[in-house]
């Protein structure tokens, strides 16, 4: 049996977990995530636990069991504590803003790249070179902010461009002067 896919996911008294035939809904304070059951997964509430179960014993089926599992208790945590992603800019000149519904970026190009942000995520700035991506759907704020990043990948001689907080640039030795 799958060890992750064996765990019950708890789930506090304001979390509400509505199962369907093919799906999971969980709904909390932060807003509302449907998670899609594949086929021969079954999920139950029981005791303010949601128990994850298989029907066969193939390969695909325990695969699909503690990914199941992972995405319904990523459901919860994201409906009661949110997830957050911070991003750095490095670089002369280099900025951000939030501007209404799109966030504003001065990379070092003749023009400003925009980025709309989608609904339940939140950007906010601080100091014009920190980011801060924010929401309620991990899988949302890591492609936002992996969408930030890619608009200027940090670069390992200087290690100007947009990077994670917590990445650590692998920096090259320049050309040496003879």
């Amino acid at each position: 049996m799958s060890r992750i896919g064996k765990m019950p996911v708890p789930f506090p008294d304001t979390v509400n977990i509505s199962v369907g035939e093919e799906s999971v809904e969980v709904k909390g304070p932060k807003g509302s995530i449907t998670t899609a059951l594949p086929r021969g997964i079954n999920c139950k509430v029981e005791n303010g636990n949601a128990i994850i179960t298989r029907e066969e014993d193939t390969k695909q089926a325990r695969a699909y069991h503690g990914l199941t599992r992972s995405l319904i208790s990523n459901a919860v945590q994201g409906v009661t504590e949110g997830y957050k992603k911070e991003l750095d800019i490095v670089g002369v000149g280099y900025k951000a803003s939030v501007e209404g519904n799109k966030a504003v970026f001065n990379l070092g190009f003749s023009h400003p790249k925009e980025l709309v942000i989608p609904d339940g995520i939140e950007i906010t700035v601080d100091k014009a070179t920190h980011v801060v991506v924010t929401g309620y759907d991990k899988q949302m704020v890591g492609e936002v902010a992996a969408r930030i990043r890619s608009m200027r990948k940090p670069e390992p001689y200087q290690g100007k461009g947009v990077h994670y907080s917590d990445e650590t640039i692998l920096r090259k030795v320049g050309k040496a002067a003879s």
